[in-house]
């Protein structure tokens, strides 16, 4: 016939094992003192043997309870864990999810794959756009989370990480000197485009649009052909294209803040699938 374990035995031996008393472990399991050493005596008679050695003034461990106290603890753990997930709700229902065209690849198919498999019973519905046009649609309602780029130092809110925005050319071509200065940019809203034209008009170097468009792919195959030049975070640039460094001539450019926005009020799913995209853009994705 098989034997059971009485998890609360096993508690109670934990808890006089850390604390090195029986009333101390009776005040961290609030019960009282002979009902814990109750406890142990029940345990130790279910095993045959003593768990802790005594006398007048202290109680220790005896080797078989030494050897006992790991699988204990992880007897509790398991436990624990197991309790948790029975009893916790699984997430569902729809998420409206708003993510930059130029972060989707490099960063959210991951993210949002992780997510996914973890909670199978959630609808995602994934929007690209600028960071201007997913920042109204989060205050318009029509997003539940959105991604948005800015640059640093606009607001601390949020923020998951700051990094370069950076030239990108082909390898190896020379769009960067051409005059006017082609250059290939994925909206009139993209949040990048102020910034790029502003440092260009500060130097003094006349450009023109070769590409404007909603597709980031597009983009990148004008850029790929060498007929123009553009602008985007650091670790975005595809391997394959070149960040041109100082000796391209053209102004530096500045920082840009990775953010995170939510409704005053985000959903349970919401602030879950957030904390997944914080956790992904730490390690990289």
């Amino acid at each position: 016939m098989s034997r059971n374990l009485d998890i609360g035995l096993v508690r109670a031996f934990v808890a006089v094992a850390e604390s090195g008393s029986m009333t101390a472990a009776a005040n961290a399991l609030y019960v009282t003192q002979g009902a814990v050493s109750q406890q142990i005596k029940r345990l130790e008679a279910s095993f045959g043997c003593s768990l802790f050695t005594r006398d007048a003034r202290r109680i220790e461990l005896s080797p078989v309870g030494e050897r006992f106290l790991g699988q204990a603890r992880q007897l509790l753990r398991l436990n624990d864990e197991i309790l948790a997930e029975m009893n916790e709700r699984p997430l569902h229902g729809p998420l409206r999810i708003g993510v930059p065209y130029d972060l989707m690849g490099p960063y959210f198919a991951t993210i949002i794959k992780a997510f996914s498999d973890t909670h199978p019973h959630v609808e995602i519905s994934l929007v690209c756009g600028t960071s201007p046009e997913l920042a109204d649609a989060i205050h318009g309602g029509t997003l539940d989370l959105a991604v948005v780029e800015e640059p640093a130092g606009v607001s601390a809110d949020a923020c998951l990480r700051v990094e370069p925005l950076v030239w990108v050319g082909a390898r190896g071509g020379g769009a960067h000197r051409k005059r006017p200065l082609p250059l290939s940019m994925v909206a009139e809203s993209c949040a990048f485009r102020p910034v790029v034209l502003a440092a260009l008009d500060e130097r003094g170097i006349r450009w023109r649009t070769v590409f404007e468009s909603g597709g980031i792919e597009a983009t990148t195959a004008t850029v790929r052909s060498g007929l123009a030049i553009t602008a985007w975070l650091a670790s975005t640039v595809p391997a394959d294209l070149d960040i041109l460094g100082d000796d391209a001539d053209l102004p530096p450019l500045p920082q840009f803040a990775i953010r995170l926005l939510l409704p005053a009020v985000g959903q349970p799913v919401a602030q879950e699938f957030a904390r997944h995209v914080r956790a992904g853009l730490l390690r990289g994705a």
